[in-house]
């Protein structure tokens, strides 16, 4: 995937890593993943067509659970005051299964 200059990093803890979470696109990965808000606000919402403004937003120390094969999408808004740091924990690597053509992020 093709996402804006230091828009997503990563940082293996075990093994190769694969892209686990997509600013912005709905994805259906096979297996649940654990996720902990570790600072910043990180907007999050469930379904499979991408609606900004079904997003809510979980704020640092929130605890998400992404249920596989659930199609999800989440991200920072561009107006944010500051990143979003996220925890992500699952088994991989993953496929991603987008759910809509596109580029794997949009400015929101």
């Amino acid at each position: 995937m093709d996402f804006p200059a230091k828009s997503v990093e990563q940082a293996p803890l075990w093994s190769k890593t694969s892209l686990l979470c997509a600013g912005a696109l709905a994805s259906a990965p096979e297996t649940d993943r654990y996720c902990v808000v570790v600072s910043g606000a990180w907007w999050v919402a469930s379904g499979d067509k991408f609606n900004a403004d079904d997003t809510v937003s979980a704020p640092a120390g929130t605890f998400v659970r992404r249920v596989a094969r659930t199609p999800h999408y989440d991200g920072v808004k561009a107006n944010g005051t500051e990143p979003a740091v996220i925890a992500i924990c699952g088994m991989g690597p993953i496929t991603f299964h987008p759910t809509e053509p596109g580029p794997g992020w949009r400015k929101v």
